[in-house]
């Protein structure tokens, strides 16, 4: 089966067909490329995914990755980069491999093509060139002898006229044999081009054609092969990163299994722990005798009964107790972080503290070492002054020592908060309290109950520096707290211009278009009190509502 036997006379449709055959290998190049694009678009769509859901640092979303359920989130994020990379990989490898391979091909291709079929035109000129020559002799033969026959019929008529001369006859015999010898030299002519060409085409057919048709189609036979091994490679590049890629999911699923929903649990205990005691039961109120209230001796509403010995039950009671009714507004607004942490629960105040006299630490022991380290080299420039000169580090080691001095000040003003919230917590132990060495634990429950009380209801912590007046003012504080917890009437209606989720305590979630009661106004610190329904009321920013007053209820102001 050969081109050169089978297909001899088809050496135009051999040449589209070559043709065709180098256009499908660059279509199947094109084919590889748009694929590699897509390979990279995908891999930075989902690098971009990951990033886009990576925690920021330095933010509160960090510290949520503290829990195993963010922690296998974060593993997923992680395992859908290195999966993203695998795709590159895949990309790279492709290009490099294939595309760029291909490409360098398939020019090798179209100039050996060329060649080929330059050599085929040229023997088809050649045998084209020869069979004119043939043409041409043989017309010339037939030519000359049809000059040589009218010449004999001429020298034979004259010869037979007697009114002729013999020299006329002489001349027409002559002109006669010359006509014959020019068409024998034309004969001799024709036979040996004759020869030549049969020759010529012997060997343009069974030999230069053949040849050349061999190579064409060894060329093409090697483009089909070339294509084949190029699919397999496009196949064996994408398995190559299936290993991989079962790793990134055998990660994610590692971290799927890792979640571990007590541990979880546990972390949200450490996060939000106030480090308070649950109220004690309430008596039984005989108005007809002093009321007597027993309350533990760590309750968080202990200290209204040392502020007034009769506490107002008038009203309709709505069943709660202070920490979750009354809302700290102050607690609301936005301000800076109290130094001291102030303003968290005891429990969350005694781990803040706890970690910043750890950081203090930490840099005092970074401190101490820099220093070690300049007087080693203060004393190697002592004992060899070409090295250096040592009155050159006095101005750093001064330093140093003084931001040492700086950061141990400050961690004692940690240390004293930290002890002294820890002598308040009821559930430390003793030697806990005696290692503070900042806290009585004589002291009385009122005092003790004033650090309590401070808590407000979404879980901040304020703390009075007033020690004198502290119980005074508090105690009046809770009385006019505790009978503002009577149903206040509505002094108007409210529209809500937005939706606003009240994830904090105090404060209530509201629908965009929903209609409520108004029941306090804002006081200038930019939170109005609405209420839903009896049992539903709370706080929500005064710019997600529209107010409308009834002028006639007791509390609403009168504009003019």
């Amino acid at each position: 089966m050969s081109w050169g036997t089978e297909l001899w006379d088809q050496f135009d449709n051999l040449e589209k067909h070559t043709q065709w055959g180098i256009d499908i290998l660059e279509k199947y190049i094109k084919f590889v490329k748009e694929r590699t694009e897509i390979e990279l678009s995908y891999a930075k769509q989902l690098r971009n995914l990951s990033k886009k859901y990576q925690p920021k640092k330095n933010s509160k979303e960090e510290e949520e990755y503290r829990y195993t359920a963010c922690k296998a989130f974060l593993s997923t994020l992680n395992e859908t980069n290195d999966y993203a990379g695998q795709h590159e990989v895949i990309s790279e490898n492709m290009t490099s491999q294939i595309t760029v391979e291909l490409a360098r091909y398939v020019q090798e291709l179209k100039q050996e093509r060329k060649s080929h079929f330059h050599d085929g035109r040229k023997a088809q000129q050649h045998i084209e060139t020869c069979w004119k020559q043939l043409e041409s002799s043989k017309r010339r033969f037939e030519r000359d002898c049809k000059e040589a026959d009218r010449a004999q019929q001429y020298f034979e008529k004259m010869d037979a006229d007697i009114n002729v001369t013999k020299a006329d006859v002489e001349k027409a015999r002559q002109q006669a044999q010359m006509r014959h010898q020019m068409a024998e030299d034309s004969k001799a002519d024709y036979s040996s081009i004759l020869q030549k060409f049969n020759h010529e085409q012997h060997e343009y057919y069974h030999t230069h054609i053949p040849n050349i048709f061999q190579k064409i189609q060894e060329m093409e036979e090697r483009r089909i092969v070339r294509i084949g091994e190029s699919v397999k490679t496009y196949a064996e590049l994408d398995r190559q990163v299936i290993p991989i890629i079962g790793k990134c999911l055998d990660g994610i699923v590692k971290a799927a299994e890792s979640i571990d929903p007590k541990n979880d649990s546990q972390l949200a205990i450490e996060a939000y722990k106030s480090g308070f005691e649950p109220p004690g039961d309430i008596e039984f109120e005989d108005y007809t005798q002093p009321m007597k209230r027993t309350v533990s001796d760590n309750s968080l509403s202990n200290s209204r009964g040392e502020g007034k010995s009769e506490l107002k039950f008038g009203g309709k009671s709505k069943g709660k107790l202070w920490p979750f009714i009354k809302k700290n507004k102050l607690s609301l607004k936005l301000g800076a972080t109290p130094e001291d942490f102030s303003n968290l629960p005891p429990e969350q105040r005694r781990k803040k503290l706890q970690q910043k006299v750890d950081e203090l630490n930490k840099e005092i022991q970074k401190e101490m070492d820099q220093r070690d380290a300049i007087t080693k080299m203060k004393d190697v420039y002592l004992k060899n002054p070409q090295m250096g000169d040592p009155a050159s580090l006095d101005h750093k080691l001064a330093e140093v020592s003084q931001n040492i001095e700086k950061l141990r000040l400050e961690a004692q003003k940690f240390e004293a908060w930290l002890a002294e919230v820890e002598g308040r917590l009821p559930a430390r132990s003793e030697q806990a309290r005696r290692h503070s060495g900042m806290y009585d634990v004589q002291n009385p429950p009122a005092v003790n109950n004033c650090a309590q009380d401070r808590e407000s209801p979404d879980g901040s912590y304020t703390e009075d520096q007033s020690q004198e007046s502290e119980v005074k003012v508090l105690a009046t504080d809770f009385d006019d707290e505790f009978d503002d917890e009577e149903s206040l009437p509505a002094i108007g209606t409210c529209k809500a211009l937005y939706t606003f989720e009240g994830q904090n305590e105090g404060t209530i979630s509201v629908a965009e278009g929903e209609t409520l009661y108004v029941i306090e106004e804002d006081k200038g610190d930019g939170w109005t009190r609405i209420r839903r329904s009896e049992d539903e009321e709370g706080y929500v920013p005064t710019s997600y509502v529209e107010v409308y007053l009834d002028k006639n209820a007791k509390g609403a102001k009168t504009y003019i």
